[in-house]
Protein backbone atom coordinates (compact mmCIF):
# COMPACT_ATOMS: atom_id res chain seq x y z
CA UNK A 1 0.00 0.00 0.00
CA UNK A 2 1.16 3.38 -0.50
CA UNK A 3 -0.18 7.13 0.44
CA UNK A 4 0.60 9.82 -2.25
CA UNK A 5 2.25 12.98 -1.00
CA UNK A 6 1.78 16.10 -2.34
CA UNK A 7 3.46 19.25 -2.83
CA UNK A 8 0.70 20.72 -0.71
CA UNK A 9 1.51 18.47 2.11
CA UNK A 10 5.02 18.95 0.93
CA UNK A 11 4.39 22.84 1.51
CA UNK A 12 2.76 23.01 4.50
CA UNK A 13 5.11 19.98 6.37
CA UNK A 14 8.43 21.72 4.91
CA UNK A 15 6.95 25.21 6.74
CA UNK A 16 6.54 23.09 10.07
CA UNK A 17 10.11 21.55 9.51
CA UNK A 18 11.58 24.88 9.03
CA UNK A 19 9.75 26.25 12.47
CA UNK A 20 11.80 23.78 14.30
CA UNK A 21 15.16 24.23 12.32
CA UNK A 22 15.04 28.05 13.32
CA UNK A 23 15.85 27.50 16.24
CA UNK A 24 19.57 26.12 15.03
CA UNK A 25 21.84 27.79 13.63
CA UNK A 26 23.34 26.04 10.57
CA UNK A 27 26.95 26.70 8.73
CA UNK A 28 25.52 24.24 5.56
CA UNK A 29 23.27 21.14 4.98
CA UNK A 30 23.84 17.99 3.08
CA UNK A 31 21.24 16.74 0.90
CA UNK A 32 20.87 12.69 0.73
CA UNK A 33 20.72 12.65 -3.16
CA UNK A 34 17.92 12.06 -4.70
CA UNK A 35 15.15 11.79 -2.17
CA UNK A 36 17.04 14.82 0.17
CA UNK A 37 17.53 17.14 -2.99
CA UNK A 38 14.26 18.99 -2.95
CA UNK A 39 13.86 19.31 0.85
CA UNK A 40 16.78 20.44 1.14
CA UNK A 41 16.93 23.09 -1.31
CA UNK A 42 13.63 24.51 0.18
CA UNK A 43 15.03 24.40 3.77
CA UNK A 44 18.13 26.27 2.32
CA UNK A 45 15.39 29.09 0.72
CA UNK A 46 13.89 28.96 4.36
CA UNK A 47 16.85 29.06 6.63
CA UNK A 48 18.98 31.61 4.04
CA UNK A 49 21.12 29.28 3.68
CA UNK A 50 23.38 28.84 0.60
CA UNK A 51 25.70 26.20 1.00
CA UNK A 52 23.74 23.40 0.46
CA UNK A 53 26.08 20.16 -0.41
CA UNK A 54 25.00 16.34 -1.65
CA UNK A 55 26.07 12.85 -0.91
CA UNK A 56 24.64 10.36 -3.36
CA UNK A 57 23.91 7.21 -1.69
CA UNK A 58 21.89 3.66 -3.01
CA UNK A 59 20.04 1.21 -1.07
CA UNK A 60 16.87 0.87 -3.07
CA UNK A 61 15.88 0.11 -6.61
CA UNK A 62 12.34 1.48 -6.67
CA UNK A 63 10.93 -0.67 -3.92
CA UNK A 64 13.48 -3.39 -4.14
CA UNK A 65 15.94 -2.87 -1.17
CA UNK A 66 19.93 -3.62 -2.33
CA UNK A 67 22.03 -5.43 0.21
CA UNK A 68 25.19 -2.86 0.67
CA UNK A 69 25.10 0.81 1.01
CA UNK A 70 26.65 2.50 -1.64
CA UNK A 71 27.99 6.28 -0.97
CA UNK A 72 29.44 8.70 -3.62
CA UNK A 73 30.34 12.45 -3.21
CA UNK A 74 32.44 13.91 -0.73
CA UNK A 75 31.72 17.47 0.94
CA UNK A 76 34.02 20.14 1.98
CA UNK A 77 33.73 21.63 5.75
CA UNK A 78 36.14 23.82 6.10
CA UNK A 79 34.64 26.42 8.48
CA UNK A 80 31.91 24.48 9.72
CA UNK A 81 31.14 23.98 13.18
CA UNK A 82 27.53 22.79 12.54
CA UNK A 83 25.46 21.09 9.63
CA UNK A 84 22.29 19.94 8.44
CA UNK A 85 21.63 16.59 6.71
CA UNK A 86 18.18 15.93 4.92
CA UNK A 87 16.82 13.48 3.44
CA UNK A 88 12.98 12.48 2.47
CA UNK A 89 12.26 10.12 4.79
CA UNK A 90 14.22 7.42 7.40
CA UNK A 91 12.21 4.77 6.41
CA UNK A 92 14.85 1.45 7.45
CA UNK A 93 16.90 4.50 8.65
CA UNK A 94 20.10 2.40 7.04
CA UNK A 95 20.72 5.15 4.83
CA UNK A 96 20.82 8.29 6.84
CA UNK A 97 22.74 6.07 9.83
CA UNK A 98 25.42 5.63 7.27
CA UNK A 99 25.45 9.18 5.88
CA UNK A 100 26.05 10.32 9.68
CA UNK A 101 28.12 7.42 10.62
CA UNK A 102 30.36 8.68 7.62
CA UNK A 103 30.50 12.11 8.12
CA UNK A 104 31.27 11.99 11.97
CA UNK A 105 34.12 9.57 11.41
CA UNK A 106 35.35 11.89 8.46
CA UNK A 107 35.24 15.31 9.85
CA UNK A 108 36.02 16.09 13.70
CA UNK A 109 34.72 19.27 15.12
CA UNK A 110 31.80 19.69 13.01
CA UNK A 111 28.27 18.69 14.51
CA UNK A 112 26.22 16.70 12.64
CA UNK A 113 21.80 16.78 12.71
CA UNK A 114 19.73 15.43 10.37
CA UNK A 115 16.06 16.10 9.38
CA UNK A 116 13.24 14.45 7.69
CA UNK A 117 9.53 14.63 7.04
CA UNK A 118 9.03 10.99 7.91
CA UNK A 119 10.33 8.61 10.15
CA UNK A 120 9.05 4.95 10.79
CA UNK A 121 9.26 3.76 14.22
CA UNK A 122 11.01 0.52 12.75
CA UNK A 123 13.69 2.50 11.33
CA UNK A 124 17.40 2.04 13.13
CA UNK A 125 17.91 5.66 13.04
CA UNK A 126 15.79 8.53 14.64
CA UNK A 127 16.25 11.69 12.70
CA UNK A 128 17.17 14.67 15.32
CA UNK A 129 13.85 16.43 13.47
CA UNK A 130 10.99 15.01 11.45
CA UNK A 131 7.46 16.12 11.03
CA UNK A 132 5.60 12.54 10.49
CA UNK A 133 5.50 9.13 11.41
CA UNK A 134 5.04 6.50 8.12
CA UNK A 135 3.23 3.32 8.51
CA UNK A 136 3.29 2.46 4.54
CA UNK A 137 5.24 3.53 1.04
CA UNK A 138 5.45 6.92 0.99
CA UNK A 139 4.92 8.29 -3.04
CA UNK A 140 6.46 11.61 -2.79
CA UNK A 141 4.79 13.89 -6.09
CA UNK A 142 8.37 14.04 -7.24
CA UNK A 143 8.72 10.32 -7.74
CA UNK A 144 5.43 10.33 -9.74
CA UNK A 145 4.62 13.64 -11.01
CA UNK A 146 6.99 14.31 -13.98
CA UNK A 147 7.59 10.94 -15.21
CA UNK A 148 5.95 9.99 -19.07
CA UNK A 149 2.50 8.18 -18.74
Amino acid sequence: MKHYYTYQEFREDTKRLLKLLKTERYDGIVAISRGGLTLSHCIAEGLDLRDVQSIRTELYDDMTKRDVIKLFGECKFEHHKKVLVVDDIADSGETLQFVMNHLTRNYEGVTFESATLFYKKTSVYEPNFWIKEASMWIDFFWERDYKEE
